[in-house]
C-alpha cells in the first residue's frame, strides 16, 4: 500500500499514566490555532468501557474531527492491559492491517497526523511486534512524554535508548505533571532531569487542576514544528 505522505508525531511515554492524551491534546490545540487540519488516531486502547475509549474520544474531540470512533481507534479491548495480553483475552489478535488502513484514511487530506501510542516504546502488540516497531511502520518521529515525579530521570533515558536502538527519531521530550504537585526532593530529581536532556526538552505541561486547559505555550510548538519538518521520518 503506498503510503499517504503526511507529516506526523507519534506520541509515546515513559510509562502508562504518564499524560500521553493531556500532551496529544495540547498539541492539536496548537496545531489547529495556526489553521493546520490535524489527523488524529490511537490504533489501540484497551481498558475499554461502555462509555467507549476515551483516549480516542479526547482526541477526536480536540481535533473536532469527524472521522468515525473506529477508524480513529480500530483496535479497542475491553482489559486494562497490554494490548497482546488484552486481545488474549477475547480470543482475538491485534489486527494491523486494520490499523494501517485505518491511518491511510484520516492521513489524506490532513496536513498533520497526532497518534497516540499506548504505553512506552516496549508495550507489546503481537509477537515480537512493540509500540516501537508501530511508530517504525507508520513513519512517525516520536515525542516522548515523561513523568515528572521520582523514577523520571531512569525511564526517561531508557526510552531514549530504545529509540535509539531501533533507530527511531526522536523529536522531544515533554514533561508531564500529570500526578500534580511535586514534593522538594521530586523536584530537584526533575531539575536533573532537564540538565541531561538540554534542548531535547521541548516542553513541560504544569499541573492542572479539573477543567483547566494546558496553557497554549507549555510546548515549544515552532520548535516541534521545525524538528518535525527537517526530520526524515516525517516524510
Amino acid at each position: 500500500m503506498t503510503r499517504a505522505r503526511t507529516p506526523g508525531i507519534f506520541v509515546t511515554g515513559t510509562d502508562t499514566g504518564v499524560g500521553k492524551t493531556l500532551v496529544s491534546r495540547a498539541l492539536i490545540a496548537a496545531f489547529r490555532k495556526v489553521g493546520l487540519k490535524v489527523g488524529v488516531m490511537k490504533p489501540i486502547e484497551t481498558g475499554v468501557g461502555e462509555d467507549g475509549p476515551l483516549d480516542a474520544i479526547a482526541m477526536r474531540d480536540a481535533a473536532g474531527a469527524t472521522d468515525p470512533l473506529e477508524t480513529i481507534c480500530p483496535q479497542q479491548f475491553a482489559l486494562p492491559a497490554a494490548p497482546n495480553v488484552a486481545a488474549r483475552a477475547e480470543n482475538r489478535e491485534v489486527d494491523l492491517a486494520s490499523i494501517d488502513a485505518a491511518y491511510q484514511r484520516i492521513a489524506r487530506g490532513r496536513d498533520l497526523m497526532v497518534v497516540e501510542g499506548a504505553g512506552g516504546l516496549l508495550v507489546p502488540i503481537r509477537g515480537d511486534w512493540t509500540m516501537a516497531e508501530l511508530a517504525r511502520d507508520l513513519a512517525l518521529p516520536l515525542l516522548i512524554v515523561a513523568r515528572a515525579s521520582l523514577g523520571t530521570i531512569n525511564h526517561t533515558a531508557l526510552t531514549l535508548e530504545v529509540a535509539a536502538s531501533k533507530k527511531l527519531p526522536v523529536l522531544g521530550v515533554v514533561i508531564s505533571h500529570a500526578e500534580g504537585p511535586l514534593s522538594a526532593a521530586d523536584a530537584s530529581n526533575l531539575l536533573a532531569l532537564k540538565e541531561i536532556l538540554g534542548d531535547r526538552l521541548i516542553g513541560e505541561i504544569p499541573p492542572l487542576g479539573p477543567g483547566e486547559a494546558t496553557p497554549l505555550d507549555a510546548i515549544d510548538i515552532d520548535a516541534l514544528t521545525r524538528r518535525l519538518l527537517t526530520d526524515p521520518g516525517a516524510e
